[in-house]
């Protein structure tokens, strides 16, 4: 196992390639970000496709502005691109997503120039920046990591304005891998982690956030995990047997928001038949039954979980199940090892424009032979998002400490592990801890369920 305090790029030796790997980040985001900007015209980038999402000229523009106020201002302490007034549009703890666009924003061309601008001088300052030495801001260039994932959050939030977006379709890819109903049937419906203590968070992954962090000791007893998400099918026979009308299998806040939102179904369902379709990205088609169910919320997917008998996972388990390794007592970056994700192991970077069926990737299934905890969908556990034992905002308090809930207050949020189809390799990894509010749904999120094991520890 390596040592404390060295880190992944160091381990790899893959210092004198950083630049190279930064800069391919950085392009990477840029491409997602115009593909999903120039899909669309100037109306439809500017109007707003739902009170829950910014307009996506919105988001185009606060992309190019944290990069600028990162990289050019703080690390290279260059001059403001445009007035500083534009910092003030585009500060997301300013304007709620609901009023962004009566805004006086740059339009979709100044929009594009700016980024365009930011992104040629932070391509001439990468070439100087020192990547090395006692700034834990530009330390294996993290701040470039972190703005690489930041547009790359962006690229699924824009994702998901896409799927509300209404009117003819803009977006296509080719489908997502299936697997044999037999090689699928063969698969158990659940599997045994054993209990004991593992390595939770991360002390050595360069570019992880500051809710991974630190790594600390956690004792999980033995538990069932499902090994695959909850499908299509599954959740279908959850709504057939009145689920959504049983008032005993829900949380009361859940209950409340159920009835007044007239919920009836997982978000883009509607039954056509004794079937059910799915709208998605502006094409509706049947369900398929094997594919993880997204676009459920956390009361949703709780409540389902009472109905099994069952229960969602807490934090901890989900990442013990993902990471631990029983055979070394180490814990991997993945299910499948250290190595980066690769098409044959997760479903990630929108190349699918969905979920695939469950055991499509069995290369990365986990050592406890746990499936797609990568990929696909963003999975609810039951935990309440706050930080870890040690936790130090930074390089800023907005990223995760103001989610935190106030002392001997309760958590507004609830986390979610695994990213979904839509995640690019770089803002997913197996201590990656995303959160939402419980009624969230429009995100790509589903779940799979857990039960107490009877074993001894």
């Amino acid at each position: 196992m390596s040592k404390k305090g060295v880190t992944l790029f160091e381990r790899n030796g893959a210092v004198d390639g950083l630049r190279e790997r930064i800069a391919a980040d950085l392009e990477r985001a840029r491409r997602r970000t115009r593909a999903l900007t120039d899909a669309v015209d100037d109306r439809d980038l500017t109007r707003q496709h739902s009170v829950l999402m910014s307009p996506l000229v919105w988001d185009l523009a606060h992309i190019g502005n944290q990069e600028e106020l990162w990289l050019l201002r703080q690390v290279g302490q260059r001059d403001a691109i445009l007035p500083e007034t534009i910092d003030e549009l585009y500060d997301a703890f300013r304007h709620p997503r609901r009023d962004r666009p009566a805004l006086p924003l740059l339009d979709p061309t100044e929009s594009r120039r700016y980024v365009g601008e930011v992104r040629g001088r932070v391509l001439d300052l990468l070439e100087a920046a020192a990547l090395e030495g006692a700034d834990p801001l530009t330390r294996d260039g993290f701040v470039f990591g972190m703005v690489a994932q930041h547009e790359q959050q962006h690229v699924e939030t824009m994702f998901a304005t896409h799927q509300l977006r209404e009117g003819e379709a803009v977006l296509t890819a080719p489908p997502a891998p299936r697997r044999s109903a037999d090689l699928r049937a063969a698969l158990p419906a659940e599997v045994l982690v054993p209990g004991g203590e593992f390595e939770m968070g991360t002390d050595l992954e360069p570019w992880a956030l500051d809710n991974e962090r630190p790594a600390h000791r956690v004792h999980v007893p033995a538990f069932f995990l499902d090994t695959t998400p909850v499908t299509n099918a599954a959740y279908a026979e959850f709504v057939a047997a009145g689920g959504y009308s049983d008032e005993r299998l829900w949380h009361p806040a859940g209950w409340g928001h159920i009835r007044s939102a007239g919920w009836d179904a997982p978000q883009f369902w509607r039954r056509e038949g004794s079937g059910w379709v799915v709208r998605r990205f502006g094409v509706e088609a049947e369900i398929v039954p094997d594919e993880p169910v997204q676009h459920v919320c956390w009361y949703e997917a709780d409540a389902y979980a009472r109905w099994a008998g069952r229960r969602l996972p807490t934090e901890a388990e989900w990442e013990k199940a993902a990471r631990h390794d029983p055979g070394t007592g180490r814990s991997r970056r993945y299910p499948w090892g250290d190595e980066d994700p690769t098409p044959e192991r997760a479903n990630l970077g929108g190349r699918h424009l969905g979920p695939a069926v469950v055991g499509a990737y069995p290369d990365g299934a986990s050592p406890a032979g746990v499936h797609q905890l990568i990929g696909d969908v963003w999975e609810w556990t039951s935990s309440d998002f706050t930080g870890y034992p040690g936790f130090r905002a930074f390089p800023y308090r907005e990223y995760s400490e103001v989610f935190f809930p106030a002392p001997g207050g309760r958590s507004e949020y609830k986390v979610l592990r695994g990213g979904s189809w839509a995640v690019d390799p770089v803002a997913c990894r197996g201590t990656f801890r995303n959160w939402d509010y419980p009624i969230r749904r429009q995100i790509f999120v589903g779940f799979r369920t857990a039960r107490d094991a009877t074993e001894q520890n």
